[in-house]
């Protein structure tokens, strides 16, 4: 199959057409053609605006399948990824049964295969990631796992997070934590400020997330091998991030695309849709997590797509589950709110994650596969519930115009465009 990206323009730093305006040939999933002369295709995409830049990838999406699949299963999380411009996503171990085996590994790498989006497997670090026994890590990273993470369940034990930084150093492994003092944050509901006493709710300290960034840099730097914080909030967080990486310490961190959307002042009272882990912070934070993206300690931003049925959403705030769906809208919230050049954007959406990760860089060059999200970074949209690919519809984004449209990816010989163009 013959596919044809007319006019596009490219943003791709390694490539020698960067910020270039061209038709592009894709046939049978490689790049046959770049330049201003008229091809033959059997498909033409001809799209005002239409921006081309490698495949994103995203490094934190949870997925029901197994034992979960009425929240999400691999097929509604590839389409909802693809609706958002991923061509790769990272897949969380949070399964029934947790994905701490060979097999486990295995499973979503087969069951995925013939979709559109590549579905990356992260092994647990712990068994059913409970923080106390090491897994069989080298047998998952021989299996394909491309990181190892407790998910959801940050690492408590500092001798646990020791041994698992040392361990992996045998294979070269990333160990991807999220920084949070489970026994400060017991019970909270959002961010611990001005706004959750006026409200009356059980508060979120930031000293959690720091105290636990201090410890595990402290831990990296006795230790040495790599380590990746999921989900940083807050300012001091950041600094202390800042000040590691100009030591030489090999850590990386990301953000959810979402996370200054909103602040502790300005969330929806009660509103479940608005509840998140980490919360939503300070205004204060929100300007660090800015200045974080924009001097590079920051690396990535990440969908933190945390679907959840209606079962767990609709109840009392204290009593519901943590979580938005994201993959659709994760890069439009991004480009509305974070105040960044587009071409610091995406660079936190393709080339930092994957030399995170240690995945090959694509490149749209003649001769390379074709691994491509579409794009227009000023039309604006408005996410329609009755509309996602995600099974569940626990969002904030709903009836907000956002500013960042998708149009399509083109990934493994398969061009996957939004419906609605």
């Amino acid at each position: 199959m013959k596919v044809l990206l007319r006019a596009a323009t490219i943003y791709n730093p390694a490539s020698a057409f960067h910020m270039q305006q061209h038709n592009v040939l894709l046939e049978n999933g490689t790049i046959t053609y770049i330049g201003q002369d008229e091809q033959k295709a059997d498909t033409e995409v001809a799209l005002e605006g239409l921006c081309i830049s490698v495949g994103w990838i995203d490094m934190h999406a949870y997925t029901g399948e197994p034992g979960l699949e009425y929240k999400e299963d691999l097929e509604s999380l590839s389409a909802a990824a693809a609706a958002g411009g991923f061509t790769e996503v990272l897949c969380l171990p949070n399964t029934d049964p947790v994905v701490q085996t060979k097999s486990a590994i295995s499973y979503i790498k087969n069951r995925s295969q013939h979709y559109p989006v590549t579905l990356l497997p992260a092994g647990a670090v712990t068994v059913e990631a409970q923080g106390k026994d090491l897994t069989e890590m080298i047998d998952l990273h021989e299996a394909g796992a491309v990181a190892f993470s407790d998910g959801i369940h940050p690492l408590q034990g500092a001798d646990v997070t020791l041994k698992a930084l040392q361990y992996m150093q045998m294979f070269d492994g990333l160990l991807m934590n999220k920084p949070e003092h489970t026994r400060l944050t017991e019970n909270g509901q959002m961010h611990e400020g001005e706004a959750s006493t006026r409200l009356g709710m059980r508060g979120i300290p930031s000293l959690a997330e720091e105290v636990m960034v201090t410890r595990d840099l402290q831990l990296l730097a006795y230790t040495g091998g790599k380590l990746h914080f999921s989900l940083i909030s807050t300012a001091a967080a950041i600094e202390a991030i800042r000040i590691a990486k100009a030591q030489g310490l090999q850590v990386t961190c990301d953000v959810a695309s979402y996370q200054i959307a909103f602040t502790d002042e300005t969330v929806a009272p009660f509103d479940t849709d608005y509840k998140v882990a980490p919360p939503f912070r300070s205004a204060s934070d929100a300007e660090a997590i800015k200045e974080g993206l924009q001097d590079g300690t920051i690396d990535v931003l990440v969908s933190a797509h945390t679907p959840q049925d209606v079962e767990g959403k609709k109840l009392e705030y204290d009593l519901a589950e943590f979580g938005i769906t994201n993959l659709e809208t994760a890069f439009a919230v991004a480009n509305s709110t974070m105040e960044l050049p587009l071409d610091v954007l995406l660079e936190k959406f393709t080339t930092n994650p994957r030399r995170i990760l240690g995945l090959a860089q694509p490149k749209i060059a003649i001769g390379e596969p074709a691994n491509i999200t579409l794009f227009n970074p000023a039309a604006t949209w408005v996410p329609d519930k009755n509309k996602t690919k995600s099974k569940s519809h626990n969002s904030p984004f709903y009836g907000q115009e956002l500013k960042g449209r998708v149009l399509g990816i083109f990934h493994k010989g398969q061009l996957v465009l939004n419906q609605s163009f």
